[in-house]
């Protein structure tokens, strides 16, 4: 493995974190929340390490692959990739808060501010696949 691997290992991390995400939304409607808590912590995890993968490729690889072709797509794939990377960053506080009420068992707070934070952090695991998906896969760019 090198790192020109690591976009589809990124791409892996963040639909990792959106099956745990899944997973964790659904343990605690069924009132299972140790299950919940397991697989919150784990779509931390794979997202922690994302960042760390991510800093890495970008770090290393100083070309920026830019959207071309097709041009008609375009429009469509910059826009997912401006709310997947402003949500990115914004969800960061989000998700460290929320974490950090369960932490401290303030479970109404938690779950106050968790509404916001899950469907956001989905966003931007699913995009996250979507994006890798259109620049690696579906519209290879040259």
């Amino acid at each position: 493995m090198n790192v020109h691997d690591l976009p589809a290992v990124n791409a892996t991390l963040n639909g990792l974190s959106a099956i745990f995400l899944s997973l964790g939304f659904l343990f605690i409607k069924r009132g299972n929340k140790i299950a919940h808590r397991n697989c919150m912590v784990c779509a931390f995890c794979t997202s922690t390490i994302f960042l760390g993968c991510y800093l890495t490729y970008h770090l290393t690889v100083k070309t920026i692959t830019h959207f071309v072709e097709p041009a008609w797509f375009r429009p469509v794939y910059l826009t997912i990739l401006a709310t997947h990377t402003i949500l990115a960053a914004a969800i960061v506080p989000l998700i460290l808060m929320t974490l950090w009420r369960a932490k401290k068992q303030n479970f109404e707070a938690h779950k106050r501010i968790a509404r916001w934070t899950w469907p956001l952090w989905m966003y931007v695991s699913v995009t996250g696949v979507v994006i890798y998906l259109l620049l690696y896969q579906i519209f290879p760019q040259k």
